[in-house]
């Protein structure tokens, strides 16, 4: 049961210690950069009752801090050992840090318990959608895990197949090798920029294989930061802004090069179906991005997130990587140009999909029924 949610920001506390690394840091470290993404005073002690308690020898999802600093009185558990809990009270605070020293079971007495393994887990209000967090015991055995737990909790909200089902693997190897060689994820957003940059050039020369093998590594770099900055408690202003803006702009550019690179490599479009094709997929880009920006301001969601449907339709819908794959098709098949047109007649259909999906909501708001998502 919820309490209500305190007027200040409690202090963090660690209990005990663990020389057990997971992505790079000791389970302290994690602990601090969590506490300082939150903006939370972090102690080894102090006077305070209003505390968070965080027992060092578990894990736990990042997405458990705002969740018990919204309640008071609360205690996450694993297998009966408290892993966190939000103290309101001198004698809860000792009994809490008691048991974690002890790393036995505790007697909540009065506070509220919320077990780990329970299977319901917890409903995240950003995302409209129910998930697990982990909360898990750190030992080195447990790391490979706990890692993996991490990592998969990082990919939020819904994506598109690629993203989805081909390289998460690639990504996770990629995450652990820069975590463990401290690479940043400005550092890996950096070298994406230039990987994007120059397949740009190698797709207006109608160099394409070559284009498309660098695109692919870029494209899973272009995961691979974001994960690192999550997993790694290090996202920054900077990176967010960096790491979204080349997203937001560089697939306009790398339509408009592959378009041009079809005279070059031999097939070049007529110049009305290029200006044709860059039109329909400028316009269609644009006006999806504002359909998304207008679903989201009148219903405070993602429109990918309202029914089944739509989640599943974000797997191809006209993106850059489902985008990607029907160029890859096209030059199988030594037809650049095909792969383009296909592109702007998809990323047309798919405009036209948002746009009923966003009047389908209106209408249904408009006969008093509330819109929410499926996950939730």
């Amino acid at each position: 049961m919820a309490a209500s949610a305190s007027s200040h920001q409690p202090i963090v506390i660690p209990v005990g210690a663990n020389p057990t690394p997971i992505w790079g840091m000791t389970a302290a470290e994690r602990l601090r950069r969590m506490a300082a993404a939150r903006g939370l005073p972090l102690a080894g002690d102090a006077d305070a009752a209003g505390a968070l308690l965080a027992n060092l020898r578990f894990a736990f999802d990042p997405a458990w801090l705002p969740y018990l600093i919204a309640r008071p009185g609360t205690v996450l558990t694993r297998e009966g050992v408290p892993v966190l809990a939000h103290v309101t009270t001198p004698a809860d605070r000792a009994r809490v840090m008691a048991a974690m020293e002890a790393d036995g079971p505790l007697d909540p007495g009065t506070l509220a318990v919320i077990a780990a393994e329970a299977d319901e887990g917890i409903f995240n209000e950003a995302l409209r959608k129910r998930e697990k967090p982990f909360a898990e015991r750190l030992v080195p055995a447990a790391v490979p895990a706990i890692e993996r737990a991490s990592y998969t909790g990082a990919y939020k909200g819904v994506t598109d197949l690629l993203t989805k089902y081909l390289w998460p693997e690639w990504a996770l190897w990629i995450t652990r090798l820069c975590a463990r060689a401290g690479i940043s994820p400005n550092q890996v957003t950096a070298v994406g920029s230039v990987l994007c940059i120059i397949a740009t050039i190698a797709f207006w020369y109608g160099w394409f294989w070559s284009g498309l093998a660098i695109g692919l590594v870029f494209m899973v770099l272009d995961t691979v930061d974001g994960k690192l900055a999550r997993c790694t408690i290090t996202s920054s202003a900077l990176g967010n802004a960096w790491d979204h803006g080349v997203d937001l702009i560089h697939p306009p550019f790398w339509w408009w090069a592959w378009a041009a690179g079809c005279t070059p490599y031999g097939h070049p479009l007529s110049h009305d179906g290029f200006v044709a094709v860059i039109a329909a997929m400028l316009f269609g880009y644009v006006a999806q991005r504002l359909i998304e920006g207008a679903f989201i301001a009148r219903f405070g969601m993602h429109i990918h997130v309202w029914e089944r449907f739509d989640s599943r339709f974000r797997l191809v819908t006209a993106r850059r990587n489902p985008n990607m794959v029907i160029l890859f098709a096209g030059l199988v098949v030594t037809r650049p140009d095909w792969g383009i047109v296909a592109v702007a007649v998809w990323t047309m259909a798919s405009l036209v999909v948002h746009l009923v999906r966003l009047f389908q909501a209106m209408v249904v708001a408009r006969q008093g029924r509330r819109i929410v998502s499926w996950l939730a």
